[in-house]
């Protein structure tokens, strides 16, 4: 509304102040969020109203208001807004994750493999650049959509997987990564990447009574439960798959859609189709050429071909700040004998992974390899691109 995201943070926890005050003796009010919004645009007015620009700007938030909106979903239509055209395709995602979904500086930084220092300066450059270009926010009309939806569907997965890979700490983001999935397919129901990408959440998340056990430690795929996953989850997304396979319009979500639905074919992970998921791959990486797509290929390749094979693949890319990557090579090099080496990689992995059951699985597989290792004259060297 006022184009100024440091303006409507500080405007925002005024209300929220102000609402620990008031609410504790007033009691709830009938619409808190409403209550939350009225009071956060009535503190921003009162501050802009001492800003020398003050009264242009009311007169555009005026303007802005009442221009209406038929975007039918609040978080979704901040996520557009957020993907506005002007800013960079990155800069779009890490300030919707940022801003609408309530990530942390640190947690975007994951996801983007950076730092959280490198992370705050963009997005601080992002807002300042809202700013000094007087970037409306505004929802987009029906033929501007499609335009944004690339960046959108990519902030959508990123809430997605930033709930599932952080278990218990997002409870919600799983599910509310769902919900904008099923929003969007309501507004662009003809869109093949919107279809694949909730075929990819809802495969997903079919598999996630079993991907963690009592304890709430973590299970690999090859060990887990398949009694425990969701049929009716995997029969729609299977169904969202095949619609998108008779469009015959590929895209990343799709073809990651058809990998998980691969997976969930399979009665046992030793019947996994991993050539099958190896040729969705290939295709993959030329729709979406990045170093966590070769990655994922890699570890398929090793269930075909072999673990050196894997290791070779592996050893090509550049992700020496991704705990995945290292944990990746330390199963491989494991598999093929090299102890010593995969025990540093192993370390490395650990040092990188964020808190919860990643890091833990990854201290036990550390501890296992370490007791288990043969002498060292028995160790062949594997420390090309440790």
């Amino acid at each position: 509304m006022f184009g100024d995201l440091d303006l409507a943070e500080d405007a925002v926890q005024d209300a929220f102040a102000v609402a620990l005050r008031r609410w504790p003796d007033d009691g709830l009010p009938p619409n808190p969020g409403a209550w939350i919004t009225a009071t956060a645009r009535n503190r921003a007015i009162d501050k802009v109203r001492r800003d020398a620009r003050g009264n242009e700007l009311l007169r555009t938030v005026a303007m802005e208001h009442r221009e209406g909106d038929t975007m039918p979903d609040d978080r979704l239509r901040l996520i557009f807004t957020c993907c506005h055209p002007s800013l960079a395709p990155q800069s779009q995602v890490e300030l919707t994750l940022r801003l609408v979904c309530g990530l942390s500086t640190a947690e975007v930084a994951r996801a983007f493999l950076t730092t959280e220092p490198t992370m705050a300066k963009r997005l601080v450059r992002t807002k300042h650049k809202i700013k000094a270009a007087n970037i409306p926010y505004r929802t987009p009309s029906d033929t501007e959509l499609p335009d944004r939806l690339r960046s959108v569907l990519t902030a959508v997965y990123l809430t997605y997987t930033t709930g599932h890979g952080q278990a218990g700490s997002f409870p919600d983001l799983t599910e509310e990564g769902i919900r904008l999935g099923r929003t969007l397919r309501l507004l662009m129901p003809d869109e093949p990447e919107v279809a694949g990408l909730l075929a990819l959440m809802l495969l997903t998340q079919a598999r996630r009574r079993g991907r963690t056990d009592a304890h709430g430690e973590l299970v690999l795929l090859r060990d887990q439960d398949r009694s425990l996953w969701d049929p009716e989850l995997i029969h729609e997304g299977h169904r969202m798959v095949r619609w998108c396979l008779r469009r015959n319009e590929p895209g990343r979500f799709q073809l990651e859609a058809a990998i998980a639905a691969v997976h969930a074919d399979a009665s046992t992970f030793q019947d996994t189709d991993w050539g099958q998921i190896v040729a969705l791959y290939d295709q993959l990486l030329t729709v979406a050429p990045t170093p966590v797509v070769a990655l994922n290929r890699a570890v398929a390749v090793a269930e075909v071909h072999g673990a050196d094979e894997g290791l070779a693949e592996l050893d090509r890319l550049a992700l020496t700040r991704y705990y995945a990557f290292h944990a990746a090579r330390a199963e491989l090099l494991d598999r093929v004998g090299s102890a010593e080496d995969a025990q540093h990689a192993f370390r490395t992995a650990v040092a990188l992974a964020p808190d919860g059951p990643e890091r833990r699985y990854l201290t036990r597989r550390l501890a296992q390899v370490t007791s288990s290792a043969r002498p060292p004259s028995a160790r062949p060297n594997r420390r090309a691109g440790a």
